[in-house]
């Protein structure tokens, strides 16, 4: 097992003007859910759903106020196992101008294993091969300032790929990228699952994301309110909809013929499949009339 929460529960403390504690607020009630190693796991909510909060702890930046979250066999409140489980378990945040220190791509990729105490000649071998895998090795020697949005994210990956760790819980790493950073941030995420066999949280509201994951986590007020395939999540459209959510837009043409009556089956993802569907559908329908 690579994660497990079970009856996780987390208050935010709220203070008054002097700083005193005067009251709490729920983020989380009563999480349970676990992570297999090498799944890519997507956790979709609306805004103040809980879904961030739930991140945070997988990486021991919050801990719970109550109940228990493991990163493989290391309880995230022993403090004896911080570094451990960071090292373990990585974070790629929203935006990567507060991920990024380094005034030139190598040395900000290499910053993290220099921090970890790795040998220098090692460093330059896991700079190098980050840099390849998010398919950046050719701005190793350029500012960080001169990239877009989606490169530096890409950066900021590459960064957490040279600590090695077992796992990477992506923070909404696309919510301020246009529509081509994201294709390039997602297809990075896939590549590190699918070819480095890293396990992937994904946090996102963007349902086009976690068309390709293993397995989807919904939350809503702070709890797991859906969860499964990412077929069986959008086969519940009007679920989602009450849920403030939108859905992939082939997914949802496809919703919406189907209640007009034409036989399309629940839970299309992709445009191919709704092709494919929907000429089935016609060739069915020219064989009845021909009969």
């Amino acid at each position: 097992m690579m994660i497990r929460s079970s009856d996780l529960v987390f208050d935010y403390i709220k203070r008054d003007e002097e700083g005193n504690p005067c009251g709490s607020v729920r983020a989380l009630d009563g999480v349970s859910l676990d992570v297999e190693k090498g799944q890519f796991i997507a956790v979709l909510g609306h805004n103040g759903s809980g879904k961030s909060t739930l991140a945070k702890h997988f990486n021991a930046l919050l801990y719970p106020s109550g109940g228990t979250v493991y990163v493989g066999d290391m309880n995230t409140m022993d403090d004896s196992h911080l570094w451990d489980i960071r090292q373990t378990c990585g974070m790629v945040f929203q935006n990567p101008d507060n991920q990024i220190i380094g005034q030139v791509v190598e040395e900000d990729v290499g910053f993290g294993p220099e921090n970890m105490g790795v040998p220098t000649e090692q460093i330059w071998e896991r700079v190098e091969e980050s840099l390849r895998i998010v398919g950046m090795e050719e701005y190793r020697n350029s500012s960080p300032n001169r990239l877009s949005g989606g490169q530096k994210q890409r950066v900021s990956i590459a960064g957490v790929i040279a600590m090695h760790p077992e796992c990477i819980v992506f923070d909404e790493p696309t919510a301020m990228l246009d529509p081509s950073g994201r294709r390039e941030v997602i297809r990075a995420a896939r590549a590190l699952n699918d070819v480095e066999k890293i396990t992937i949280i994904l946090i996102t509201h963007y349902m086009d994301e976690v068309v390709f994951a293993d397995r989807v986590f919904v939350m809503d007020g702070g709890s797991v309110v859906m969860d499964g395939s990412p077929r069986e999540i959008f086969s519940r459209v009007d679920e989602l909809e009450h849920l403030r959510l939108d859905v992939p837009q082939v997914t949802l043409l496809a919703h919406r013929l189907r209640k007009e009556g034409i036989e399309l089956p629940e839970g299309i993802l992709t445009r191919k499949e709704f092709i494919k569907e929907l000429r089935e559908y016609i060739s069915r329908k020219e064989n009845v009339t021909k009969a």
